[in-house]
């Protein structure tokens, strides 16, 4: 079964809107656990506009899944990745202004620049997954920067859901082709949710895990959170 990891970023926006620790970021990561999802996933941004640094190590003592920290490879999360040593560390090409991820890289141009920080980070054992666009050239080249696995962005998956769902999927099916070719593991985030997720998940049978935040913690406010990583896990069986 595909895993499912669950992002708080959201939670800690909740968290941080208000002060204080309610509600706990690693409270709810724990019950995540506790309710069957098999990761959990963080962006430390350097504004800390909703996960902060602190986090990020409190979570280090209690996550017993995967833990998943995404960002861009600045030196402040070097040494984040360096300190923690988590499961995967993800790498985003955004610039620190923007809202959420909305691009994947550019692994041609950027490859010198990839392979090094990929090096790095797995000599510290941690896996590495390079977030892409549903693009076999930027798939293939991701593999000569050395990376383990890539995220496919999916966002335009799931804006052309509902007019035409064989159309918007079709970009991801020659794109995961071309990871099962160049040997590479495949994750997907971004805009997945109870609507979209079974059929992405049925259309590519080498999808290893999705990470979920928005939809997700948006439908725990109506269904609950137990129930809902229930949802999402079962979309994914």
């Amino acid at each position: 079964m595909t895993k499912l990891s669950v992002n708080v970023n959201k939670v800690a926006t909740l968290r941080n809107s208000r002060g204080g620790n309610r509600p706990s970021v690693v409270g709810v990561a724990m019950d995540c656990e506790r309710f069957g999802a098999q990761g959990i996933t963080v962006h430390p941004r350097p504004d800390e506009r909703h996960i902060r640094r602190t986090d990020v190590f409190e979570l280090k003592e209690i996550v017993t899944t995967e833990f998943n920290i995404e960002g861009y490879p600045d030196a402040r999360f070097m040494e984040i990745i360096e300190a923690i040593r988590p499961a995967q560390a993800t790498l985003v090409p955004d610039p620190p202004d923007v809202i959420t991820s909305n691009a994947g890289w550019d692994t041609i141009r950027h490859q010198a620049l990839l392979q090094e920080i990929i090096g790095r980070i797995q000599s510290w054992g941690v896996r590495t997954s390079l977030f892409v666009e549903p693009n076999e050239r930027m798939v293939e080249a991701a593999k000569a920067c050395g990376t383990d696995r890539i995220e496919l962005y999916t966002e335009s998956y799931a804006k052309g859901y509902a007019n035409d769902r064989d159309k918007a999927i079709a970009p991801y099916l020659r794109a995961a082709k071309q990871a099962d070719i160049s040997g590479l593991g495949l994750n997907a985030g971004h805009d997945l949710d109870l609507e979209n997720l079974q059929f992405f998940k049925q259309s590519i049978p080498n999808l290893l895990e999705v990470s979920i935040g928005h939809a997700l913690i948006s439908d725990a406010l109506y269904f609950g959170l137990e129930n809902t990583i229930g949802l999402y896990l079962r979309k994914l069986a």
